[in-house]
């Protein structure tokens, strides 16, 4: 017996619909023509230049001290842009902030945040919780990504937080396959780590899987 299909042809789906699906992560990719694997992911890193990183700990540090972070808004504001902006004036690079997109009726959308290097791209997706969810919706961004961008890039990258956590995925192309990384960074205590791996997405190779 052929199980009926999740995503209704006659619907269309915005990107943020996607967090809100309850049937599984690989069967929703699936309508979507793309696989769906976890693995610890070989992401790009930079291993020095973070003499502005005591600055930026320090003031994180005071946000989850002083600030009420019970909404998505909050949590983009003093958690997730103050980290995507120091890293984008370290790296020269560009930030868009909710980039429009819209491909088909099942994906169309603005991604929170999207960094467009000459190396890379990686869409930044804020959520006030539910990692998990806010995957199903970060790989429904990258697919978007895939069919969207002029960039011949073998590997799109993306990372789904909530300013205190983030996670990482990446879409390889050839293949059309989603990665998550079953790795997560937490914010301070891993702020090195999550900082290194920003910045050798944007200024590093195209990393592998």
């Amino acid at each position: 017996m052929t199980r009926p299909p999740i995503l209704d042809k006659s619907q269309s789906y915005t990107f943020s619909k996607y967090f809100e699906l309850t049937a599984d992560p690989e069967d929703i990719f699936a309508e979507l023509g793309a696989t769906f694997k976890k693995q610890a992911l070989q992401l790009p890193t930079i291993s020095d230049g973070f003499e502005f990183l005591p600055t930026l700990e320090k003031r994180l540090i005071q946000t989850l001290e002083l600030v009420d972070l019970t909404s998505e808004m909050a949590r983009r504001e003093t958690l997730i842009a103050p980290v995507l902006l120091e890293v984008c004036a370290q790296a020269h690079q560009q930030l868009k902030i909710e980039y429009a997109v819209d491909v088909s009726k099942w994906l169309r959308g603005s991604f929170d945040y999207f960094i467009p290097s000459a190396q890379n791209l990686l869409i930044i997706e804020a959520k006030q919780a539910d990692l998990a969810r806010g995957f199903v919706q970060l790989g429904a961004e990258l697919i978007a990504l895939d069919q969207w961008t002029r960039s011949d890039s073998p590997l799109l990258y993306g990372a789904i937080t909530t300013g205190d956590a983030w996670k990482f995925g990446c879409f390889e192309r050839a293949s059309k396959t989603l990665w998550q990384d079953i790795g997560l960074y937490a914010v301070p205590s891993d702020l090195k780590q999550l900082v290194a791996i920003l910045l050798g997405i944007i200024q590093g190779d195209n990393g592998k899987v």
